[in-house]
């Protein structure tokens, strides 16, 4: 029998590694980043065309590889991050792997423009599925630029796999936060399809968060902050009343590294405990500093995932640094409900030592000025001491006997008004008899009986009909809306103040894909800035107070599932709206309102299901119900 087995080539070795390391073009855009970051860069700037597929560019200002150096970096296993199995465990780079490059040169086109500081010219390489084109010199200003153009060319099936643009640049930017969070100090830019997204300075942690997600980000954050021999945390946490029915402004970074851990996302969860709505989180910036010997990065090629030598000290450390932050900022409630919280010592003072008070005498001032007066003249006889004494010795008792004064006759009147008003027998008679009336003929009339807050009970003929009251009224709510911005005009209700709302320019850029929608449905917008957004009318189906929940929510299903166009976006965002405006469980409804939500529901189109396919009501027949007997 032959030898079946066999030594694949480098370019499909490749291939496969690709598959790991390369997923989307956000994959490679991290990549390049964080190589740049490596070359000690203090600027770097991100350039997209058509969502990564068409173009992903990086250009730094770092050190700068030389000739070999430029021509080895696209083999694989070549790097110059670590040299021994023992440097894994003592990582200061945010690379190791050395598949990177070698990876996305086999899968691309790819072209490398490189100079070190002290060389007189630089060189170019171009490289297309693992085979160099072309190497030879070039002028290029110090640093390295890195273009890598027409992803996944070689690997149709990948290529069609990968989601609309809107979506992937979604992607791009979400990884581009990640990199740019983690380096306050280096300056960023990024561009796509030629139009600056964003321009991000040097600057301190605190100050990038805003420049990233807005202006108004500043007053929401509490800083955390504490030094353990395991541990050193940083960073902001959210206050309670800005948290979120999303997750997208939750960061941990190890070392300056991005992670995810939802082991210690449930140590931030429980610090916010009794602190947060039902279904809310918090958001947080979380910069926690370790000694890499106690922790494994070696776990999955993103990177992205960490074993650390004792997770337990630190869920504990970091729940109680954020729950000791919440408290010093006065952010958590405490027990003592008779503190006087204009007495609390302010948190900058709580360290420093305290001074003597400086005294100030008014040596001018004497109490027993106005007595020696009147002491003198009672010198003279006892008739001044008396009109001295006067207010208080006779008035008081005048002023208490005024009280009873005349009572009989006060008392008086009030039995003859009684007795002129008991006369009075038709007008009361006949007011109370129509109240008694009007309330025992809505008795009579009741087709429909609310059960525990969720469920609304009526009769048919065959039997009874049993409906979800939230379910039906989000069929309700999504065939409304389908029909307002399909084939009429919604209608509004004007504001009488504008509501001006925050965002990141990410979501901005979100709601500007359904805008048109939007304003379908009944919303007005008045002006627009890259965080802020401000509506002059709403839905009639909606309140003021929902308004930024709704939105929210929106944010995140779009986020998740986005259509390319037509009809599916118009369905996706009518389901969103319609699950958010509902009436939840608990909420008590009016004998109208009852009646209105089933003669509603069953003029539906599709009255059985909600727009996610759940039943909306259930039937009880005559013959079902004497089997329960």
């Amino acid at each position: 029998m032959s030898d079946i087995i066999q030594l694949l080539p480098d370019h499909v070795a490749n291939q496969i590694a690709a598959g790991e390391v390369v997923q989307r073009p956000a994959s490679v855009v991290k990549e390049l980043l964080e190589n740049a970051i490596d070359a000690k860069a203090t600027y770097i700037k991100l350039i997209i065309k058509e969502a990564g597929k068409t173009l992903i560019q990086v250009i730094d200002d770092g050190s700068g590889m030389s000739v070999t150096d430029a021509r080895l970096s696209f083999e694989r296993h070549a790097t110059s991050k670590i040299k021994t199995a023992e440097d894994l465990f003592q990582l200061d780079t945010k690379g190791f792997r050395g598949e990177a490059l070698a990876s996305i040169a086999a899968i691309a086109h790819v072209e490398l423009k490189t100079k070190q500081e002290e060389d007189e010219v630089g060189t170019e390489i171009k490289i297309e599925g693992s085979e160099v084109t072309s190497q030879e010199v070039c002028v290029t200003p110090k640093g390295t630029s890195i273009s890598v153009k027409n992803l996944f060319y070689n690997i149709p099936a990948r290529r069609n796999f990968l989601k609309s643009n809107a979506v992937e640049l979604r992607h791009i930017i979400d990884e581009f936060h990640r990199v740019a969070m983690a380096h306050s100090t280096i300056k960023f830019d990024m561009y796509h399809n030629g139009a600056e997204v964003f321009n991000l300075p040097s600057s301190n942690d605190r100050q990038r968060i805003v420049n990233i997600f807005g202006g108004k980000t500043n007053e929401k954050l509490v800083p955390v902050t504490e030094e353990t021999d395991l541990v050193t945390i940083n960073g902001f946490v959210g206050k309670p009343q800005y948290a979120k029915r999303t997750r997208g402004e939750q960061f941990f970074f190890v070392n300056n590294r991005f992670i995810k851990s939802p082991y210690l996302n449930h140590a931030v969860n429980a610090a916010f405990e009794g602190l947060l709505k039902d279904k809310a989180h918090p958001s947080y910036f979380l910069y926690l500093t370790v000694d890499p010997i106690s922790i494994d990065i070696n776990i999955h090629p993103t990177k992205t995932e960490i074993k650390f030598e004792d997770e337990h000290a630190l869920y504990a450390m970091l729940r109680s640094s954020i729950k000791h932050s919440l408290g010093q900022f006065n952010v958590a409630p405490v027990l003592d409900f008779d503190r006087d919280s204009s007495m609390d010592t302010p948190y900058e003072y709580k360290s420093k030592a305290a001074q003597t008070p400086t005294i100030e005498v008014d040596r001018s001032f004497n109490p027993f000025k106005d007595e020696k007066i009147s002491g003198g003249s009672a010198s003279g006889g006892s008739s001044s001491l008396d009109k001295s004494y006067t207010p208080f010795k006779k008035e008081p008792a005048g002023s208490w006997e005024n009280l009873y004064v005349g009572l009989d006759s006060e008392v008086a009147p009030v039995k003859t008004v009684e007795n002129d008003f008991s006369s009075v027998e038709f007008e009361s008679t006949e007011v109370t008899g129509s109240l008694f009336e009007s309330d025992e003929k809505k008795i009579g009339h009741h087709t429909t009986y609310q059960l525990r807050k969720k469920y609304i009970v009526t009769t048919i003929k065959s039997g009874m009909v049993i409906v979800n009251q939230h379910r039906a009224h989000e069929r309700i709510v999504y065939e409304e809306l389908l029909r307002n911005i399909t084939m009429a005009s919604a209608v509004s209700q004007q504001l009488l103040f504008p509501l001006t709302l925050s965002f990141s320019k990410k979501e901005i850029a979100l709601l500007e894909t359904v805008k048109e929608q939007l304003e379908n449905m009944g919303f007005v917008f008045a002006e627009q800035s890259l965080s802020e957004i401000e509506i002059t009318a709403i839905p009639s189906v909606t309140s003021e107070k929902e308004v930024s929940l709704l939105l929210e929510q929106l944010i995140h299903d779009l986020e998740n599932e986005v259509p390319d166009s037509g009809f599916s976006q118009t369905d996706l965002l009518a389901r969103s709206i319609a699950k958010s405006i509902a009436v939840r469980t608990g909420v008590e409804l009016a004998q109208e309102q009852q009646q209105y939500m089933v003669n509603s529901l069953f003029a539906c189109t599709e009255p059985t299901i909600t727009p996610d396919n759940k039943p909306t009501f259930i039937t009880l027949t005559v013959d079902e119900i004497d089997k329960k007997f």
